[in-house]
């Protein structure tokens, strides 16, 4: 039984556990929305609602104190993969996700206490039928 277990373990051994969960962080915070199984979905929310604190907190206290800044990007460079791959209608880019996160990101959601992404069901998936889900970003209201 597995009473007060916490996490989703989704099938998978710890080490392709932490790497899907470094990677799709990382696709989350380029591309500010994912499509992914609802099971993957709600592993990863939580994770990157954490992410964007730090960030914020890194950027709010980096004022007073820059090595706070520089200590909160390493805290996050630990966590996400740094830098993916994006293919757009010019051909393909390196994006860096860390930059992103502190100049884009973190900014847009300087006033907002929390809540900063939105799980949405879509549906099944023909496929396997497995439950979908669209894990986005909310707009920096």
């Amino acid at each position: 039984m597995r009473h007060r277990v916490s996490g989703r373990r989704l099938g998978r051994d710890t080490a392709h556990r932490k790497a899907l969960r470094k990677n799709m962080i990382a696709e989350l915070l380029i591309h500010e929305q994912i499509l992914t199984t609802e099971a993957k979905a709600r592993m990863l929310r939580p994770t990157a609602e954490k992410i964007i604190t730090m960030a914020k907190r890194g950027l709010a206290n980096g004022e007073q104190d820059p090595a706070r800044a520089i200590h909160a990007r390493r805290l996050i460079a630990a966590r996400i993969a740094r830098s993916r791959v994006v293919t757009n209608e010019d051909g393909t880019a390196e994006v860096d996700a860390i930059k992103k996160l502190f100049d884009d990101i973190a900014p847009r959601f300087a006033d907002r206490p929390g809540g900063y992404t939105r799980l949405v069901k879509i549906g099944k998936r023909s496929g396997d039928n497995a439950d979908m889900a669209m894990l986005m970003l909310v707009d920096g209201e």
